[in-house]
């Protein structure tokens, strides 16, 4: 390393955040970047390991010690070119990724790991700054042919790959622009869509051919929301043009709550909810559809279902968009605030994640279980909730297992005019093209694949969340990069 103490002098030092007050007015991105200097030094931090863990962490298996090592020479290019050699986007995941690596850093053991992520970000922005990415076709065409339905991140990745190794690649998306959840799920303010834009015109300039509006099969396999409507691809032309077909449209059948009320108007899924706002910021019609009877929180009380980061982003859009309160509530326990002992080091930790958009006004309750919508009119005004314990008890065979029990006389009641559902997704949307192919699926209900990215249709592979089930962006791009590889080698046997 170029200064292997330099973890015993230097501390953490985070990008931070614009100012409350300013950025809750706007949508633009909340994180703030660091000086270059600043930037070098923390690259700095990053130890002489020997075994680094960050690698075995990283679901991209990015190279971090050695590009930090030229980030802290202040060797940009070099630091670019050994980060993209595993990592197609890092402007992506530099943005996104909750940082598995971090969490498995070295220098975590004991002391603040390093500011792996962020690290990463400057990065790649350094290199579109100094013009180090160009666009780069193949030197010549293998006379194969690819149609990959779906740009989300895994299709986005897979479609570079296979691109570079000389496929002819059709990437097929029935909304009105490639990027699936980075375009239509992650909010402005956390990840700006010009980024995707930019990535999304190198790849045209590399040969890759993008054909929007145009979803395959008559399913709702897309993202939530108002789509692009366009003309339907019917899948079996697909498989007399092309070689092969990718499918990596995600797992997109959102989780939902069956309890009295269900019916009443202002329950919204999470993600419709999002990317109607999304869609408003890049100035897209708002269509009819999912959640557009809600397509805004202003003056409304809000309840957000689901802890996650999902519900993290509709509280943060929720207070951008004016609401009178927000509240979010999970029926899982508080996570602990420190690394608990039965998930030591290096494995990733179920600790209490605090956003930006949590500091931004709301509150949090957790260990709360929702019973019952009520309403007047066929529209929402209150959800009754209660309390719940959580406790471990034996099964056969010495298994355990968590067990919910309502904390009796806990019942209470939150005003709420908009609910918006942020607990997950289910599996893959099995309508429309996955059943068009007739592919199986697993016991999940994703696309079973076999051995490889197969499904039960030969000529049909299948990458990402549609096989894998939801999961983070980075997992995505790898499994897509897996995929054009496995590609790769089936068509050169």
């Amino acid at each position: 390393m170029g200064d292997p103490r330099g973890f015993l002098k230097i501390k953490r030092k985070i990008s931070g955040y614009r100012p409350v007050e300013e950025r809750i007015n706007d949508y633009s991105e909340v994180e703030s970047r660091l000086s270059d200097d600043d930037r070098r030094l923390q690259a700095s931090r990053c130890m002489d390991c020997g075994v680094p863990f960050c690698h075995w962490a990283c679901p991209a298996a990015n190279l971090m010690p050695e590009w930090q090592d030229r980030l802290f020479r202040n060797d940009w290019a070099g630091a670019w070119a050994v980060l993209e050699s595993t990592n197609p986007f890092p402007e992506f995941t530099g943005r996104v990724c909750p940082a598995l690596c971090e969490a498995s850093c070295v220098l975590g053991a004991n002391d603040e790991p390093v500011t792996i992520r962020q690290n990463e970000l400057a990065v790649i922005e350094k290199a579109f700054e100094s013009g180090f990415v160009i666009p780069r076709p193949p030197v010549k065409r293998n006379g194969k042919k690819v149609a990959v339905i779906g740009a989300g991140p895994a299709g986005l990745s897979a479609a570079y790959y296979l691109n570079r190794a000389g496929f002819t690649v059709t990437v097929f998306e029935g909304d009105r622009k490639p990027g699936g959840y980075l375009r239509y799920g992650i909010p402005d303010f956390k990840l700006d869509k010009s980024f995707i834009d930019r990535r999304v015109s190198l790849m045209e300039a590399e040969g890759v051919v993008f054909k929007t509006n145009t979803p395959v099969g008559r399913g709702r396999y897309g993202f939530g929301g108002s789509g692009g409507g366009g003309v339907f691809a019917d899948p079996q032309d697909l498989e007399k043009a092309f070689d092969l077909i990718l499918i990596t449209i995600g797992a997109r059948d959102p989780r939902d709550l069956s309890i009295p009320g269900r019916e009443l108007s202002g329950i919204v899924q999470a993600l419709d909810f999002l990317s109607l706002q999304n869609r408003a910021i890049a100035g897209e019609p708002q269509e009819e559809g999912p959640g557009t009877e809600a397509s805004t929180a202003y003056g409304k009380q809000v309840l957000v279902i689901g802890g996650g980061d999902t519900g993290a982003d509709c509280v943060g859009t929720a207070n951008r968009q004016g609401a009178k309160q927000v509240t979010q509530i999970e029926v899982l326990p508080k996570p602990p605030e420190h690394r608990p002992p039965e998930e030591p080091w290096p494995l990733w930790p179920k600790v209490l994640k605090t956003s930006s958009s949590h500091l931004e006004g709301g509150e949090r309750i957790w260990s709360i279980n929702t019973k019952s919508f009520e309403g007047t009119n066929g529209k929402l005004h209150t959800v009754k909730a209660c309390r719940v314990d959580w406790t471990l008890v034996s099964e056969a065979a010495g298994n355990t297992r968590w067990k919910m029990t309502e904390v009796p006389g806990s019942d209470f009641e939150i005003a709420a005019d908009l609910v918006l559902l942020a607990m997950g997704f289910t599996h893959v949307v099995q309508n429309g093209l996955v059943a068009d192919l007739g592919l199986e699926t697993d016991e999940r209900g994703n696309i079973r694949t076999r051995g490889s990215f197969h499904t039960s249709n030969p000529k049909v592979w299948a990458a990402g969340d549609s096989r894998n089930g939801a999961s983070l962006v980075v997992r995505a791009i790898a499994d897509g990069r897996a995929a054009a590889e496995a590609i790769h080698t089936h068509f050169k046997h």
